[in-house]
């Protein structure tokens, strides 16, 4: 059965942007969370343009090599500019946006809207075959935590104190217990990989 996960790059205290964040203003003053995507020498085999350390490249692109779908929330596609046209932030998997706020009119035929995080699950998994489904955002993921959706957590957390900006994890109603897979310190961020015990 496909995993639910999310992946996100997130700084120490917690926060997957900086101050500001939205329409073509992407991160806000948060840059500094993606610095590692382009700081290294090693091409990536999924996405063009990115050039990272060669254990964060192996890392990145394993991860992005399971992915056969992506659920994001409102926020992240807004912020993300409805990722520019493209359809989805990763180069062969459809987007499902959860949102509560009709679709905009750029929107693409790759992007399909609804309205609970539960039924964006459930066409990502109708859509990404064997593959994994990915979760794109705070509110996305602390909603499917709240509805115990999600099997995996990865943080790849850069060495950054932000101070404000969106934060990853929303307040949860119950203590949620996470077993360490692997910790792997790379140039400019760790990657943490956990497992939701259930």
């Amino acid at each position: 059965m496909d995993k639910v996960f999310t992946a996100l790059a997130v700084s120490v205290d917690g926060f997957i942007t900086g101050r500001d964040p939205g329409p073509e203003r992407g991160l806000g003053d948060g840059g500094i969370l993606f610095d590692w995507y382009g700081s290294g020498d090693v091409p990536s085999r999924t996405f063009g343009g990115f050039k990272l350390s060669e254990l964060s490249r192996s890392i990145f692109d394993d991860i992005a090599e399971r992915i056969g779908a992506v659920v994001a929330g409102r926020n992240t596609y807004d912020d993300s500019d409805g990722f520019g046209g493209s359809g989805s932030p990763h180069p062969t998997a459809p987007l499902i946006v959860v949102s509560h706020r009709p679709p905009p009119p750029e929107s693409t035929d790759q992007q399909t809207f609804v309205t609970s995080i539960e039924t964006g699950v459930e066409h990502a998994r109708a859509v990404a075959g064997d593959r994994d489904i990915a979760l794109m955002g705070g509110g996305v993921t602390t909603g499917a935590l709240r509805a115990g959706l999600v099997d995996e957590v990865i943080l790849h957390q850069v060495p950054v104190l932000l101070g404000a900006g969106r934060r990853l994890f929303q307040e949860l109603p119950e203590h949620i217990r996470l077993s360490l897979v692997e910790a792997v310190p790379a140039p400019g961020v760790t990657h943490l990989h956990y497992r939701i015990e259930k």
